[in-house]
């Protein structure tokens, strides 16, 4: 097998792959943080045209002033909260060295976002992730390290949304080529922080990202994959919306379409900043928008990093997000060297983050975390075989 990008290139490694997902999610996540919130109309008005790589701000140097619920610098190539947290994510497995749960966020992930300050690109200063993170996830501080809640139950109640999927990519990798696995460590995980289809999203996308670890695996396998695990209006969202992606090949064609497929299940309506009352509610019936249209992009894109990313990021509404899992996805698919050099170079710089160093020492951890589930399954094995008289 070869990879899209380069005809010539060989199978991309475990270690490779690690550092593809976790760069292409990064990179994802800086080219769409600048048009966050926007439709494709407002985002070709503003860039005169698609955008086609990293930009300046949306409101250029009032990006202070201009929204002040939200004074972060998006643009230029800084990473938003959703790489804030995959990388407080991959700390936690770095302490733990084994699968995580619940308590795992509430014994790591907690203290890490209020007590350790760090380089936080946005607010281009050192600050507490806390102190830049959105309200769905200061949710997770409030219910587990003020409130004392059971962490398996702390994510009842929140709004529901991409809060916990955006960052579950380390989990796909750590359960490389193990989707069934992958999906139920995140559903531990995300537990924490969320409930219903927004806990629902962060084990699929989970299960996106191992499975794209598989060897062979192609955009169409992934959601092939995907949909034997999916349920409810996640699993209906992710059918239709590549439904329609399957007969597009520029995203530039497929932006309505796929908005239009995912629509009947987004809660949040047409206008994304002014969401409807029945907005973020638990339902059985409906789906995040960023996960469906990520995968959407992904099929789009036919295994075309750019292609899928600017798609993404070009869709507008929550795309940082979307560009996140999409450029996640197609990292684990192809590797490293799918992401291109001049992006992830930039990305890395403007945001003042060791983009390699995370990826590293996740591959490290999936390493040894197989070993720890070879070493129980073969105890487990010679446990059955004498039970059973085998």
């Amino acid at each position: 097998m070869t990879t899209p990008n380069n005809p010539t290139s060989p199978i991309p490694s475990l270690d490779d792959r690690v550092t593809g997902a976790l760069i292409g999610a990064a990179v994802g996540d800086a080219l769409g943080g600048p048009v966050e919130g926007w439709t494709p109309e407002a985002i070709a008005e503003r860039h005169g045209g698609r955008v086609r790589g990293i930009v300046e701000p949306f409101y250029k140097d009032e990006w202070k002033t201009a929204r002040p619920i939200a004074p972060y610098h998006k643009g230029d190539g800084h990473v938003t909260d959703d790489t804030l947290m995959t990388h407080a994510l991959i700390r936690v497995y770095e302490k733990v060295r084994d699968h995580l749960d619940a308590y795992a966020v509430a014994d790591h992930l907690v203290p890490d976002l209020i007590t350790n300050p760090r380089w936080i690109p946005e607010l281009e200063a050192e600050a507490l992730p806390l102190q830049r993170i959105f309200l769905a996830e200061k949710w997770i501080v409030a219910r587990i390290h003020y409130g004392h809640v059971d962490p398996r139950e702390a994510g009842v109640g929140n709004i529901v949304n991409c809060g916990a999927a955006m960052y579950m990519a380390p989990v796909g990798a750590v359960n490389a080529a193990n989707p069934l696995k992958a999906y139920e460590e995140a559903l531990e995980v995300a537990g924490a922080h969320q409930s219903s289809y927004g806990r629902e999203a962060a084990g699929v996308f989970a299960a996106a990202v191992a499975a794209a670890f598989t060897p062979g695996a192609t955009p169409e396998s992934v959601v092939e994959e995907v949909l034997k695990l999916a349920k409810d209006g996640t699993k209906s969202a992710i059918e239709a919306v590549c439904a329609v992606a399957a007969h597009y090949d520029d995203f530039e064609d497929a932006l309505a379409p796929l908005r239009g497929a995912v629509a009947p299940f987004d809660t949040v309506g047409p206008e994304y900043r002014k969401p409807s009352l029945g907005a973020r509610r638990p339902s059985r019936l409906h789906s995040i928008e960023e996960l469906p249209v990520a995968l959407g992009m992904l099929l789009v894109g036919r295994g075309d990093f750019r292609h899928t990313v600017l798609g993404s990021v070009n869709y507008g509404r929550d795309c940082d997000s979307i560009a996140t899992m999409s450029g996640a996805i197609v990292g684990a698919l192809y590797g490293e060297e799918s992401v291109p050099k001049e992006w992830s170079t930039e990305v890395a710089r403007a945001s003042r983050l060791d983009l390699h160093a995370p990826a590293a020492s996740l591959a490290r951890v999936t390493r040894e975390v197989y070993a720890r589930d070879l070493e129980r399954r073969r105890a487990h094995e010679a446990a059955f075989t004498t039970l059973a008289g085998l």
